[in-house]
């Protein structure tokens, strides 16, 4: 375990700042992430095994430069983790954040953590196109008081805003068709691949997009929330013309007592738009979720998303249930 010297280091017996020291990390990281998110009022809920596919996947993201792990006398009480990702329209994020378990909040740990995270990503800034816009970029959950604080006194600014949303009940669906000449069905294994190529096109028009990495379709594939029985994949012909690809959670589930199904990344391609084939297809996702056995249907949206997707997801019944906020400042390199 390599120890990291940091600046600014507050005065508290036992605490030490260390590199990540691979899988062995997994477990207390995930208790920090729970207990953390919990705090925030971040529902995401993630089971070991899927934070070890997530964290077993990553890109843009150097393991033994870009982790920064917190403890005090040998038990850990937070990580920060710093990534870049190129966007689409044509500028760069340079994502971070830090976890800290909510009895080590207010203590000067976080501002520390945070003071690291923007010089790792400035030295990671260097070795990038000089000429292309970047951003430090970092979010924040429904009850993240204190980060958001951090953030907005070294001047990061809100920038774009999204909503996690939640139909309250499973009723009175409608029964809405399918445009002519596109048909529903199951997905095979031997179709992921053109599903995947699919949704890499229909989302590329989406606010703050990053590239999408050839390394992304074998995580993809990997993931728990991959659960193409639960698919309502659209096409016309041989090609995809929309997709609502459903999972269920159970991990979150348990959690939090409740039923909910996910109607997600919810897309129709450009040359199939305006016909009424999103609202269908988010019409059987409700019934598919339904028929799972879930009592209520969640989604999250871009509130400023350029196809009206809020106003669509408010017609179908969905209502606003958390707020996140984006924010970011301009990472300058000195001349």
């Amino acid at each position: 375990m390599t120890e990291i010297v940091v600046e600014n280091m507050p005065d508290i017996p036992g605490l030490r700042f260390r590199r990540f020291s691979g899988s062995v990390d997994y477990p207390a990281m995930l208790r920090v992430k729970v207990a953390s998110d919990k705090f925030d009022k971040d529902e995401e809920v993630m089971s070991l095994e899927e934070f070890i596919h997530f964290y077993d996947h990553l890109t843009n993201c150097d393991l033994d430069k870009d982790f920064l792990l917190v403890e005090v006398d040998g038990q850990l009480i937070g990580y920060s983790r710093v990534w870049w990702d190129q966007i689409q329209d044509g500028w760069i994020n340079y994502g971070h954040f830090a976890s800290v378990v909510p009895e080590w909040r207010e203590k000067g740990i976080r501002e520390v953590m945070f003071d690291w995270c923007q010089a790792r990503l400035k030295e990671v800034a260097g070795t990038h196109d000089p000429d292309i816009p970047k951003y430090y970029v970092s979010w924040i959950a429904p009850g993240s008081f204190e980060w958001e604080a951090i953030l907005k006194n070294d001047g990061y600014e809100p920038i774009r805003y999204a909503f996690l949303m939640v139909r309250p009940d499973l009723e009175n669906i409608p029964e809405l068709p399918l445009p002519e000449g596109i048909e529903v069905r199951p997905a095979k294994p031997d179709q992921y691949r053109t599903i995947w190529e699919a949704s890499r096109e229909i989302f590329s028009d989406e606010w703050g997009e990053p590239e999408w990495l050839e390394e992304w379709y074998e995580r993809w594939l990997g993931e728990p929330h991959i659960q193409p029985h639960l698919w309502q994949i659209a096409w016309c012909g041989d090609e995809v013309a929309g997709m609502v690809q459903n999972y269920i959670s159970e991990t979150e589930n348990k959690e939090f007592d409740r039923k909910w199904g996910y109607t997600e990344n919810i897309g129709v391609r450009k040359t199939h738009r305006g016909k009424g084939l999103a609202k269908a297809l988010i019409a059987r996702s409700l019934q598919v979720v339904k028929d799972a056995g879930m009592e209520q249907a969640a989604l999250g949206v871009d509130a400023e998303n350029p196809s009206g997707a809020l106003h669509l997801y408010k017609s179908m019944g969905y209502e606003e249930y958390q707020k996140w906020v984006t924010l970011r400042k301009p990472l300058i390199m000195e001349e």
